[in-house]
């Protein structure tokens, strides 16, 4: 029984749009469902292209097979509106049962069925395989929709069956260019992958309700041998419906050739993180959209569809071929677009909107056209006689020709072609099925419309092969990232190449090399002076995990982006085998651009290249390693964020040694400090410590150990002069050097990663994933970590004694501009020198500083300067930084009781004492004696400014933690909280010491 009303009359009138609205939210469904599945599958399959190319293949065949089947069975079911609830139904189910099956299968593939295959070849073909049954037989259900709703439709509504099929196109294909915006944007975020699926399965239940209890339902039910005969076979020598199911083939497939070679043009444009892809296929779906819209009306009165459908591929040819000087205006309005936002939210939500319509732009006309094929095909064929079985076997022949076009593009076009050539291949297809359509129409100028058609079609594709010449300079350019073009007068392309899932450049700007993907730079060599930041990183990486573990044998490098990481591994003499894990073979032809510099990397016996997916190797090999190096790019690009989960870790710890060493790049630019909390907490319940490292201002290393705690560096690697070559270049040159990148444990870090409140990455609450994309166009920089070695007092030496660098051990001559710490390290050793002897030269300190030095050692050694009331203190402060935050605590405690030794103390009032007595105290490294000293500061005085309350309270509050008295440091952060909140340097401090005083649960993350 109906629960709408009964009257007949309203049953009529109700019953289409309805069905619309209906079909509009299995659309949408259907479309979260190709998105979801993509981010599943990357984790099993490694590179989000591979998957999305698999999604896109299975997805698309499929629905071939389901379209098909019905075309064979369709006229025998009374009730097709019915049968389609059912399949709402299945599909629903289906996906509220997925993530459990995706997880017992993808463990039994990783634990039992990959390790017993063994060869890398049929471990492709299992993974391929599997990733096909997990998606296909809901791809078969929803590939039944269309033309089970669409049949079911046209048995109510005969006289206007174009009308019908063109708007069930639009609705559906409309709701799934939303849903997949709505899959990214809300549904993700808000309740992960599983939540996801889930909501989208209720929406299938409640479709497949809605459609059983739809008035008018009935009145589209015929008796199944009239509807048999409706669907009566055609025959076989009418050559123009063989004609038109192959153009349903061609079609799909050029259609997909574009939506494969535009996404990869506009990840130049728009970024090639997981919201660009969405947007990218919103748009294109949208363009389908609208076209079956527009043709609605038309596929009924036309009278000739054949010659229609000629100059509909015809347009959509040529639309295709515009695409190419409309995508290279692109860069421009990017250009414009990124330089005119502010890093804001409403910046943000401006930026996702125009990417859209620059997307679009590009989109946008060809796919309109390749809208309208689909339902002029169909009313084509049921005008022939066809009878319904036509609209599934378009269907199907459609998207068969789909998944031809993908993986075409992907795996020969993209690599043959280039991007510029995949979409001249696709025009070329859709260009001679115009002209062969319109050659085969009826009326008296077929010839000079046939004629024409030629002309125009090859003047276009001359045009765009010879005309048209896609700037390589924008193309490597990354304009998403700074609104900046390279200028083609001072960089040189020495590479480029359209590989299967990035677009890879090597640029030179003088003796500057960079490797860039889909733009970005993901490494940069300077072949010939002062090495970048990037060589401290990837030498950096390279050598730390050879000097915590000097007898390391078998190492794993995931990612051989420069190569200069596998040069550095390759030095160790100890080492018998490296395997460098790439997902991009351009990446490593691109990389031969800066031998000799990486020339181990390709040259030496024990480097062993594979070009697979990390975690599949891992689990084919089942090869265990002394040290695992990863070094993904930024934790935005697509499929990347997949290598900073919980889930990642726990499968890489599976192949280290007990003691063996993780080493993990994370970059600090572009990114939030709750993304790297967050990374930090998926991190953290896997291995038993952690060290972190700072490269430089941009780049952390994490060293994390399987058991134990991370080992203490060994000299011995300086021995070697390979390893000492490198490492001198980036200004590390023994073991203090290397002392000048760490910054503290996990014994001191825990607390304050956990205080930002952040889950822990997940494979399947991609936290990174979804919220990278927006920390990079916010320009957000997750340095906290790097602000506490800055911080005014020396917070981590106080939690962590011993690891400041002993500055007379330091090794002599020029210092990278990479590291400042050594810098400040080398001004703090002259000022503590010339304060115990004034014949110490200054050096090259600045005439400020110098002269503020002298001032102060006149007034409090050799009492020959009396400072005004309050000068003493700021000035002991501002000393105080620098001294004891670069040195030694015994270094910095010989100055500190010379000063108070001096009798130039009696001239100090009694403030200025208590701040002598606190320096003292902090560079004996005594907490009771720091916190008293401080907290008489702040008893006595209650005009205290700002920054120096800030001090005060931050010694008082340090103090007390260190002597086991963490309530009372909260304590005191609650007095003085609203009085700090002008001093924005403290935050991480105040951070810091909040993690420690209020645990985890009172941490904000955000202390002031």
């Amino acid at each position: 029984m109906s629960a709408w009303p009964s009257n007949e009359r309203f049953s009529q009138r109700a019953f289409f749009p309805l069905i619309l609205v209906i079909f509009t939210a299995s659309g949408f469904a259907g479309l979260i469902y190709e998105s979801v599945w993509s981010h599943y599958l990357k984790l099993f399959l490694g590179h989000a292209a591979y998957a999305q190319t698999l999604v896109l293949a299975i997805f698309m065949g499929g629905m071939a097979l389901g379209a098909w089947w019905c075309s064979r069975i369709s006229g025998r079911w009374r009730d097709l509106l019915f049968a389609y609830a059912v399949i709402e139904a299945l599909i629903g189910l289906a996906a509220l049962g997925f993530h459990a099956v995706f997880n017992a299968a993808t463990a039994f593939a990783f634990d039992h069925a990959i390790p017993a295959i063994g060869s890398p070849a049929g471990v492709q073909a299992f993974k391929w395989a599997l990733g096909a049954t997990l998606i296909l037989p809901q791809s078969i259900l929803l590939g039944m929709t269309f033309p089970l709703l669409t049949a079911g439709v046209v048995r109510v509504r005969p006289d206007r069956s174009g009308h019908a099929i063109a708007m069930l196109y639009f609705t559906n294909s409309f709701g799934a260019g939303i849903g997949v915006l709505a899959s990214g944007f809300y549904f993700i975020p808000l309740a992960g992958l599983p939540g996801t699926l889930i909501a989208s399965g209720i929406i299938n239940l409640g479709v497949a309700a809605a459609v059983i209890l739809l008035p008018g339902r009935k009145s589209g039910t015929v008796a199944a041998a009239a509807a048999e005969a409706a669907a009566a076979p055609v025959g076989r020598a009418d050559e123009r419906l063989r004609l038109l199911l192959a153009v349903a083939a061609l079609t799909g497939a050029s259609s997909f050739i574009y939506e494969i070679g535009w996404i990869r043009m506009l990840a130049l444009v728009l970024g090639s993180s997981t919201h660009a892809f969405e947007i990218m296929l919103s748009a294109f779906i949208l363009g389908l959209a609208f076209g079956g819209l527009w043709v609605r009306r038309r596929a009924d009165t036309s009278r000739d569809t054949m010659r229609f459908l000629g100059g509909v591929q015809l347009a959509k040819g040529i639309a295709a071929l515009a695409t190419l000087p409309v995508y290279a205006g692109s860069f421009y309005l990017m250009q414009g677009l990124v330089e005119s936002l502010a890093p804001t939210e409403n910046g943000y939500a401006a930026y996702n909107f125009t990417s859209h319509g620059i997307a679009l732009a590009v989109m946008f006309p060809a796919a309109f056209c390749a809208g309208m094929t689909l339902p002029l095909i169909t009313k084509t064929l049921l005008r022939l006689g066809a009878g319904e079985r036509a609209i599934g076997q378009v269907y199907a022949a459609n998207t068969a020709g789909s998944i031809i076009g993908v993986m075409a593009a992907v795996h020969i076009g993209m690599t043959l072609l280039g991007v510029k050539g995949v979409i001249i291949a696709g025009a070329i297809i859709d260009l001679a099925l115009a002209v062969a359509l319109l050659g085969r129409a009826s009326g008296v100028r077929r010839v000079a419309y046939t004629a024409g058609a030629l002309a125009a079609s090859a003047g276009m594709v001359l045009y765009a092969a010879l005309g048209v010449q896609l700037d390589v300079h924008h193309m490597a350019s990354g304009v998403y990232r700074h609104g900046t073009l390279l200028d083609r007068s001072k960089h040189r392309i020495a590479y480029h190449e359209d590989g299967k899932t990035t677009t890879v450049s090597v640029t030179v700007q003088e003796h500057k090399y960079a490797l860039r993907n889909n733009g970005k730079s993901d490494g940069a060599v300077n072949i010939n002076g002062e090495p970048t930041d990037d060589e401290v990183t990837m030498v950096l990486i390279g050598a730390l995990p050879m000097l915590l573990v000097p007898d390391a044998r078998h190492v794993a490098n995931i990612g051989f982006g420069t190569g200069l990481t596998a040069h550095t591994i390759l030095a160790s003499e100890q080492l018998a085998a490296l395997d460098t894990i790439e997902i991009e073979p351009a990446v490593v032809r691109a990389a031969r651009e800066l031998l000799p510099g990486n020339r181990r990397a390709y040259e030496d016996a024990r480097s062993r290249v594979h070009l697979e997916d990390a975690k599949t190797f891992f689990s084919s090999r089942q090869a265990m390693y002394d040290v695992i190096v990863s070094e993904p790019s930024n934790p935005w690009v697509s499929g990347v964020a997949s290598l900073f989960t919980e889930e990642f870790y726990r499968h890489a710890r599976r192949h280290l040694r007990e003691g063996g060493l993780f080493v993990q790049w994370v970059q600090l630019y572009e990114f939030s400090p709750v993304l790297l909390a967050s990374v930090i907490q998926a991190l953290r319940p896997v291995f038993s410590d952690y060290v972190i490292w700072a490269a430089n201002d941009g780049d952390l290393i994490i060293t994390a150990v399987n058991g134990g705690k991370v080992p203490e560096p060994s000299a011995s690697g300086f021995s070697n002069h390979r390893m000492a070559e490198l490492l001198g270049r980036i200004g590390v040159r023994n073991l203090e050097d290397l002392k000048l990148h760490r910054v503290a444990s996990r014994r001191v870090m825990d607390a304050y990663f956990a205080s930002f409140g952040a889950e822990a990455n997940s494979d399947f609450f991609p936290l990174v994933d979804i919220h990278a994309s927006k920390a990079r166009f916010m320009r957000a920089r997750a340095t906290g970590p790097l602000q506490l070695l800055e911080a005014p007092l020396p917070l981590l030496d106080l939690f962590e004694p011993g690891y400041l660098s002993d500055t007379s051990r330091l090794s002599p001559g020029e210092r990278p501009s990479g590291n400042p710490r050594a810098s400040l390290a080398f001004e703090a050793a002259l000022v503590r020198d010339f304060i115990l002897d004034a014949s110490r030269d200054l050096g090259t300190m600045s005439r400020n500083a110098a002269g503020a030095l002298t001032m102060l050692r006149a007034a409090m050694v050799e009492c020959r300067v009396l400072l005004p009331k309050g000068v003493a203190s700021s000035s002991l402060r501002a000393f105080a930084r620098l001294i004891n935050g670069h040195l030694p605590g015994p270094q910095a405690a010989e100055v500190w009781e010379k000063l108070r030794a001096s009798p130039c103390t009696a001239r100090l009032d009694a403030q200025d004492l208590q701040w002598l007595e606190l320096h003292a105290a902090i560079a004996a490294r005594e907490p009771q004696r720091i916190a008293e000293a401080a907290e008489a500061i702040l008893e006595a005085s209650a005009e205290l400014g700002a920054d120096a309350k800030a001090y005060a309270l931050a010694a008082l509050m340090s103090g007390r933690i260190l002597s086991g008295r963490p309530m009372l440091a909260a304590k005191a952060f609650r007095v003085h909280r609203n009085s700090l909140r002008e001093v924005r340097e403290w935050q991480p401090v105040f951070t810091f010491l909040g993690a420690h005083a209020f645990g985890p649960i009172g941490g904000t993350g955000d202390a002031i």
